[in-house]
């Protein structure tokens, strides 16, 4: 174990030449190493798995009577009193470079933007969670705090609590956490098959304060997501864009062969909203996070906005393939409305026979799990992904530019805790009458304990 860290420490080090304002992320590798002994198995304990959140993550609610010592649970658990005790910690450090066309250059200079190599810490993150153990109905709990590399800030998480309502055939969750729309956005930001969401869902806020009912009939294989926010606690922070906003995320599975690992997941996305102070700009960084934000409508008047979107997978064993389509309508008795389209395919293929599991809890998928890790001697998981994506944000008189791209990524799971991705991204930005192209080359380095 100890020549493997080694050795993994040594690998990587031309790829992470830091800077002193990215000490965070030396906290974190060390943090993930010392880690990766989670890979032992705790589960012969466990009676059933519970929603820690809404974005996939479960905790295990074990019988009291096999915690006789602390060994029976993993090194970030622990078992209170009154409630049981779980830390975690997720850290993402990426590095980019990029070759531009020349009208791609010129579309830069025209936009006042500038396009440069570069490696950046991406994210890191704290979380405590646990279950309650005084109360009769299950109810769990979360905090969760990260540092913001884009905005060089702390910012609170999903935080709030999970409280289980079996006759109404889900949970609530009251606090802090992601709204809803989108499976994809719902999803844990260290699990989805590429580096970063699809360009087309930015302008919706990753989090919101407030109150989303999330449930599932097994019987009949309906699933929904129901959630009404406002920015009273969060006004003033720069995801927080709506005064107030309500979601809607409905579906069913036609099919759900779990024994075989065979699903067909269909959803609707409905959306509806006041933006902030009656403005709003969208504006996206095309699935890259070292990247400017090249399309961009500036601000325009928005009293209201509607939303709607698709979603569509199918996964059979180590093959999925996916889709999600959305469109996005802005109300305004003073300027007129607007509307924008986009959308993504996605195929995704485990060459080492791994399978990402769905979870019918929050109707979405989660993390992959690694048989022979790296650890253990084996070779982890490998997992090949082709992603077609596009946004268009030209609408009458807002001419904020439309991008579409493909996008290649092999991810290694190494071990639960890390992960390495390579991305290859072609990309075509049509704006200020010219097409310009760009390439991609991309890596991510990512820890996860959660």
């Amino acid at each position: 174990m100890i020549s493997f860290l080694l050795t993994f420490v040594f690998a990587i080090r031309p790829f992470v030449r830091l800077q002193g304002k990215n000490k965070l992320f030396y906290v974190g590798l060390f943090a993930g190493l010392i880690l990766v002994p989670l890979e032992k198995g705790y589960g012969q304990e466990v009676i059933k798995d519970v929603p820690n959140g809404t974005d996939g993550l479960q905790l295990q609610m074990r019988d009291d009577s096999l915690l006789s010592t602390i060994y029976t649970l993993p090194p970030n658990e622990f078992d209170g009193t009154h409630s049981t005790f779980k830390i975690g910690l997720g850290l993402i450090y990426d590095l980019s470079a990029y070759s531009q066309s020349k009208d791609f250059k010129t579309q830069m200079d025209s936009a006042g933007l500038k396009v440069n190599s570069t490696t950046n810490l991406r994210d890191f993150r704290l979380m405590t969670s646990g279950l309650f153990k005084f109360t009769k109905r299950t109810i769990s709990w979360r905090f969760a705090y990260m540092w913001d590399g884009d905005n060089q800030a702390w910012l609170i998480r999903e935080s709030g609590l999970t409280i289980a309502v079996p006759e109404l055939s889900g949970h609530i969750f009251i606090g802090r956490t992601k709204e809803g729309f989108s499976m994809v956005k719902v999803m844990n930001g260290h699990s989805p098959w590429a580096a970063e969401r699809q360009m087309a869902i930015d302008l919706v806020p990753i989090i919101a304060d407030g109150i989303k009912w999330f449930g599932f009939l097994p019987k009949s294989r309906i699933f929904w997501n129901v959630g009404a926010y406002n920015d009273f606690v969060s006004r003033g922070q720069k995801f927080s864009t709506y005064a107030w906003q309500t979601i809607a995320r409905i579906g069913w599975m036609p099919f759900y062969d779990q024994a075989n690992s065979k699903l067909l997941h269909i959803g609707a996305n409905l959306r509806y909203g006041s933006p902030l102070n009656g403005k709003f700009t969208i504006k996206s960084r095309p699935e890259s996070n070292n990247m400017p934000q090249i399309i961009n409508t500036g601000e325009f008047a928005a009293e209201r906005s509607s939303h709607i979107g698709a979603e569509i997978y199918f996964s059979k064993k180590n093959l999925m393939v996916g889709s999600e389509v959305v469109m996005h309508k802005f109300y305004s008795s003073e300027s007129g409305d607007h509307t924008f389209y986009g959308g993504d395919v996605v195929l995704s293929y485990i060459f080492t026979g791994g399978i990402r599991p769905y979870n019918t809890v929050g109707s979405l998928y989660g993390f992959i799990p690694v048989k022979k890790p790296v650890s253990k001697g084996g070779l982890g998981e490998i997992e090949g992904v082709v992603r077609f994506s596009t946004f268009n944000l030209n609408d009458g008189s807002i001419k904020g530019g439309q991008f579409w791209k493909i996008t290649t990524v092999a991810n290694w799971y190494l071990t639960r805790v890390i992960r390495l991705e390579l991305i290859y991204g072609y990309g075509v930005l049509d704006r200020f009458n010219l097409k310009g192209a760009i390439q991609f080359f991309e890596s991510r380095i990512q820890f996860t304990v959660m």
